[in-house]
């Protein structure tokens, strides 16, 4: 354990970087397709597209916060929680291509359903190791939450 707590400002440098290069990827895969969102049927409620990359980063730091609070308040040299949280990652990363470069929505959606399951999961898992890291993740559930009813909605509006 001393040798993980040694260099704590390294290990949030790190996992936030992570978490952010994540978010990279799903925004350069939906580079220039937010045109298309745009001109798509939209729900009540959506907001308008400056919004999502704000939300995006905002929570990517928040993974990254608590993936690092994880990883040092663990005893083990690799959490089996830090696990699920990089399958949450890759999952996250995978709706952006089904959604936006393939148009299949409703695909999209269900990836969505299953990586809203993967982090309820794994903020869970995170709040035995370390509540702060698990409170950390409840925007994302809300976000979630709020982008599977958008997913939903724009396959239902636009067929």
């Amino acid at each position: 354990m001393a040798a993980k707590t040694k260099e704590p400002k390294k290990v949030y440098l790190i996992s936030i970087g992570i978490a952010l290069a994540a978010g990279v990827i799903s925004a350069l895969v939906s580079m220039g397709k937010m045109e298309e969102y745009a001109a798509l049927r939209q729900p009540p409620l959506s907001p308008p597209g400056w919004l999502f990359p704000v939300v995006w980063t905002v929570l990517f730091i928040l993974m990254g916060i608590s993936a690092a609070r994880v990883y040092l308040n663990s005893p083990e040299k690799w959490p089996p929680e830090l696990t699920t949280y990089v399958i949450q990652l890759v999952l996250n990363v995978l709706w952006t291509p089904l959604y936006f470069a393939l148009n299949l929505r409703l695909a999209a959606f269900v990836l969505l359903v299953i990586l809203l399951v993967t982090v309820a999961i794994m903020t869970v898992q995170f709040y035995r190791v370390d509540k702060k890291a698990a409170y950390l993740q409840l925007p994302y559930i809300v976000w979630l939450v709020f982008a599977g009813y958008l997913n939903l909605a724009t396959y239902i509006l636009t067929g």
